[in-house]
Parts: C-alpha cells; sequence; structure tokens
C-alpha cells in the first residue's frame, strides 16, 4: 500500500526530490529512502538527475521507470483520430493523428486503430507485450466502469459495443475508456500537479462537452454522464439538436452550426471572402471562418461571435453553480483564432454573478491539440496503479 502511495505520488509530481515525496505523503525520511531504494531495485522507478539547489546539495530526481513499457493513448473524436505512444513519465514517443468519421461505427474504426497502434509501437521499437495500458477517449456518455457507450447521440452504432473486448483480442495490457473531454480535464489536472482544485475543461468541437475537476479529483456523476453540458437549452425556440430536443447549445454553437452558417453567408452573397473560400476549398471550415474574420470578414466575425455568446451563455450557467477557479477551452474550434474566447468571456462576465467571477479566469487549454491523448496516458497510468493498490 505504501509503495502504491509512493509511486503515485510519483506520477503525480514530476521530478520529485526524495524530501518533496517524503513531506508530501507525511512519510518519514528513512521510511520514504526505504521505499524509493526497494522499488529502484526491481526497476519501477528510476533516478533522473538533479534539481537546482536552495542552498546544500542538490536533490536528486525520482521518475517512474522506463522500462516499466510503455502506455497508448487514444483520443477519438467525432471526425478525428489520435493516437500516442507514452513512456510512464508521459513523454510522447511516437503520434499519429488523421480524419476519420464515427458514424461508420466500431468495425471501421477501430480496426484502423489496431493498425495504427501497430505501427506506432514499431515505430518506437516496441511490441504489444510492452504495452502496460491503454486509455481512449469517445465523443460520447461512457459507463466508466463497463468501458461502454451509452446512447451516443454523435455515434448511435457503438451504443453498448465492447471496446474493451475488441482491443483485448490482441493486447493483454488493461483498457481504460472514458469521455473524450473528461480525458482532457484529467490531461490538464496532470499538468498542473495539483496547482488547481475545481476547474473546468470545454470541448468545443463537433459536439460541446465539459470536464469536471472537483477537490482535485475529475467527477463523472452517478452514472457516467456528469458535464454533458451540449444539450443544455439557450434558445427554446431554436433548431432541433440530433438528440432530439430544440435549441441545445451543441446544434446552435458547435463547429456544424458554424459550418452552416458560414456556407449560408457564402451562397447568399453575404459575404464575398467566405464564397471565395468555399470555392477554393470546395467545403467551409471552422479554421476558414476564422481566417476570414481575422481578415476583418463580417459575416466571419458575427458568426464566431454568435457561437461565442451562445456557449458562453451556457457556460454562465455552470459556472454560477460550480464556482471554478478556471475554464480551460479546447476542441477543434479554438482553430478560429482568439474572437471566439473573447466572445465565450464576454458573455460569462455579463451573465454570471460577481462573486463566481470575481477571480475566474477564462483560456484555451495549454496542453492544446494533445490535451486527449495526454489524459489518456493519464487515465491509463493512474488506473493500472489504483488496480494494483486494490490487488496488493
Amino acid at each position: 500500500m505504501d509503495e502504491t502511495a509512493l509511486l503515485q505520488a510519483i506520477f503525480w509530481s514530476e521530478g520529485s526530490s526524495r524530501f518533496a515525496l517524503s513531506d508530501r505523503l507525511e512519510f518519514s525520511k528513512s521510511k520514504t529512502n526505504t521505499l524509493i531504494a526497494g522499488l529502484l531495485d526491481v526497476g519501477l522507478l528510476e533516478e533522473s538527475g538533479l534539481r537546482g539547489s536552495t542552498g546544500g546539495r542538490r536533490p536528486e530526481t525520482i521518475k517512474l521507470s522506463a522500462d516499466l513499457g510503455v502506455l497508448v493513448g487514444v483520443d477519438l473524436g467525432a471526425t478525428s483520430l489520435d493516437v500516442a505512444v507514452l513512456r510512464p513519465d508521459l513523454t510522447v514517443l511516437a503520434r499519429h493523428t488523421e480524419t476519420t468519421d464515427v458514424r461508420t461505427g466500431p468495425g471501421v474504426v477501430l480496426a484502423r486503430l489496431r493498425v495504427l497502434m501497430r505501427q506506432l509501437l514499431t515505430q518506437c521499437g516496441m511490441t504489444t507485450k510492452q504495452v502496460i495500458a491503454i486509455g481512449m477517449g469517445l465523443p460520447g456518455p461512457v459507463d466508466f466502469e463497463s468501458a461502454q457507450l451509452v446512447n451516443p447521440p454523435l455515434m448511435p452504432e457503438w451504443d453498448s459495443f465492447s471496446i474493451r473486448d475488441y482491443l483485448r483480442e490482441e493486447y493483454s495490457a488493461p483498457v481504460f475508456v472514458d469521455n473524450d473531454v473528461n480525458l482532457m480535464a484529467l490531461g490538464e489536472l496532470w499538468r498542473l500537479q495539483g496547482g488547481l482544485q475545481n476547474f473546468l475543461v470545454i470541448k468545443v468541437g463537433t459536439g460541446i462537452g465539459c470536464g469536471i475537476v472537483c477537490h482535485g479529483e475529475v467527477y463523472r456523476g452517478a452514472n457516467g454522464s456528469a458535464g454533458d453540458v451540449g444539450h443544455i437549452c439557450v434558445d427554446v425556440d431554436g433548431p432541433r439538436c440530433h438528440c432530439g430536443k430544440l435549441g441545445c447549445v451543441e446544434v446552435m454553437a458547435a463547429a456544424p452550426a458554424i459550418v452552416r452558417s458560414a456556407t449560408e453567408a457564402a451562397t447568399s452573397g453575404e459575404s464575398p471572402l467566405l464564397a471565395a473560400l468555399l470555392e477554393a476549398n470546395g467545403v467551409i471550415t471552422p479554421e476558414l471562418v476564422g481566417q476570414a474574420s481575422r481578415n476583418g470578414d463580417a459575416a466571419a466575425n458575427r458568426i464566431i461571435q454568435e457561437s461565442g455568446n451562445r456557449i458562453g451563455q451556457m457556460l454562465a450557467s455552470v459556472v454560477n453553480f460550480f464556482n471554478p477557479s478556471h475554464v480551460f477551452i479546447g476542441g477543434g474550434l479554438t482553430r478560429t483564432g482568439p474572437q471566439l474566447l473573447a466572445s465565450v468571456r464576454q458573455s460569462v462576465y455579463q451573465r454570471s454573478l460577481a462573486l463566481s467571477t470575481r477571480h475566474l479566469e477564462i483560456q484555451y487549454t495549454p496542453l492544446a491539440e494533445r490535451a486527449g491523448v495526454v489524459g489518456a496516458g493519464v487515465l491509463a497510468m493512474q488506473e493500472t496503479l489504483k488496480h494494483r493498490k486494490a490487488n496488493a
């Protein structure tokens, strides 16, 4: 139990010294040194150099051993697949991103995933037997215990499909599955190393979701559906969402809504610049709308502002309810540029209570597009250590 607690502390505090670990775990120095010596001997830990000195001898830092093997992190979005091989300390060894369509079903998408996993492992000189654990994020509500999607609006063919069983046909490593934005929240929590305890991560792409960190832990709710903010109504007279309800923020402000509005502006003659971009590229993307906005296009500016305002309208209610210290925004829509963030901020500050926003910071996620695969690696390593503790 003490060994597992030490391993968890090392994982969550990159480059810790013996003294810092002793202080954090409230172990005596002799107990900490004895535990570390034993774990070094069996190859679970390694020394990784010296920290800066504050006076006296410079302390050696301790980290999880690279000889443990590797983690595989998978971030599956509605239109993208991001796969990475990571060391136990979450250093990315190899990574590949490509477009996909989850509506083609689990057979097609997961077959491609297995090919990519093999290729990346080979690129790193690793085999399937050296995989410690696999973490995977999905764009829908996940029952965390069974690792299965439950009535996912964006991917109905995946309902109750066992991804864990499918991957275990080729890998003996444990497989952990969660909602994609929960993994983004885990990634930020690991990056911050306990520096923040109560924050939100909003993912805005094809859909809109929210990862909740409460008292230093990702909060999943009673059944794993906490944070499904994309289906909060922001206009009772709005269009019908794919979930069947009217005026959800997802149908009014996510990437498809921006593309739809921009295409209308291009074809109606409202925006000659968007029309030119549509003709040159065949389709309008959120990135192109952002490009037009930065070039001063009034229609593009309006579309991005409206999206940010709707997201901020939803987020203001969540901020009033939860009172986070920070909100980190990620996902593909962030590629539209800074105006989306500015519109979200303005809407939240206008609609939220003064006490809720007194010290609130809203920014794009620092991990950017790596947040999903890093979070998947955190999930894989964290749950592996927890299971080690449970079996100790």
